[in-house]
């Protein structure tokens, strides 16, 4: 697993962290990124909520068309969705900065080196574990010249998150498995940040070690894994409770397996947990309240509290 668990038992994400960050940045980044670029662009949703938590909202110009949040948001540009970014609608807003996301797919990549052929800035990021987000925000705070911003956003995220952990550090694990999709049936596996979240929440996953990152598994493999859990991530924008309805009963077939015995079967917003941002302390908490409710009786309901 990523040193951040590793690291969490003691409660220190975020030491040791910034000198492997300035040595990744200078390595596989160019140095030609202007120190405050003014026209900021975006190709993924949790690149623009970290932009925006940075408070580089106004030097955003224009974004990918699947981010969402924050508000502010709806009033910018949009030039094509996460997974097929249009260059040309690139170009044409004159970027200081493009910021895009090292992906397993072509499109992204593509884009990225048809802008860079052109003479534009491109940061290329990987945000695939919690480390790597936090390394993100940090690569970005040095493009952006606000290095002092994302050295508090990383900590604000890191302290958030060992709050839920110790909340639920004295809690025994429980067996979850969470389904990205239901036809075919996929679930992620242990080499994901999924995985993380699950861990960090006081959970185990209840999938073993598999070779692809979300596995699709049959009836056998399902009522094998005894997930005493079931999450299920939302579909887009949909209707949580009518989802939470169909996913009762979807799995209602299998009702041997301990989750549906008991009831606890969980459909999740998919954005706050799904996404690698801002806001992810937000989406590991509630994740954390589905597997140890009784956790957070005792001073009642933080998030509440806090607002």
């Amino acid at each position: 697993m990523l040193g951040v668990l590793t690291c969490l038992a003691g409660f220190s994400i975020f030491v040791g962290h910034k000198s492997a960050i300035q040595d990744k940045v200078s390595k596989s980044n160019p140095t030609n990124i202007l120190s405050k670029p003014a026209r900021i662009v975006s190709l993924a949703p949790n690149l623009t909520e970290i932009l925006f938590a940075l408070g580089l909202g106004e030097r955003i110009i224009a974004v990918s068309n699947n981010s969402n949040y924050p508000a502010a948001t709806a009033n910018k540009k949009k030039v094509g969705p996460f997974w097929q970014p249009n260059t040309e609608a690139i170009i044409a807003c004159r970027p200081d900065l493009v910021v895009t996301l090292r992906t397993r797919t072509e499109q992204q990549k593509a884009v990225a080196d048809s802008l860079k052929r052109l003479g534009f800035s491109v940061l290329t990021l990987e945000i695939e574990k919690i480390e790597e987000l936090f390394t993100a925000i940090e690569e970005i705070g040095r493009a952006t010249g606000c290095e002092e911003r994302s050295d508090e956003l990383v900590k604000s995220i890191s302290n958030q998150l060992n709050v839920v952990q110790s909340k639920v550090g004295s809690a025994n694990k429980v067996r979850v498995m969470w389904a990205v999709q239901t036809e075919p049936l996929r679930v992620a596996g242990r080499n994901t940040f999924i995985n993380e979240l699950i861990e960090l929440a006081g959970g185990e996953n209840a999938v073993g070690p598999t070779i692809s990152q979300y596995p699709q598994i049959g009836s056998e493999e399902l009522l094998g894994c005894g997930a005493e859990i079931i999450i299920q991530s939302a579909m887009g924008e949909s209707n949580l409770s009518k989802e939470q309805k169909a996913a009762e009963k979807f799995w209602g077939r299998w009702s041997n397996l301990p989750a549906v015995k008991n009831n606890r079967i969980y459909v999740i917003e998919s954005d706050t947990t799904l996404r690698l941002g801002p806001r992810l302390p937000q989406g590991a908490e509630a994740i954390a309240r589905f597997l140890h409710p009784d956790s957070f009786k005792q001073r009642g309901d933080s998030a509440q509290q806090d607002g």
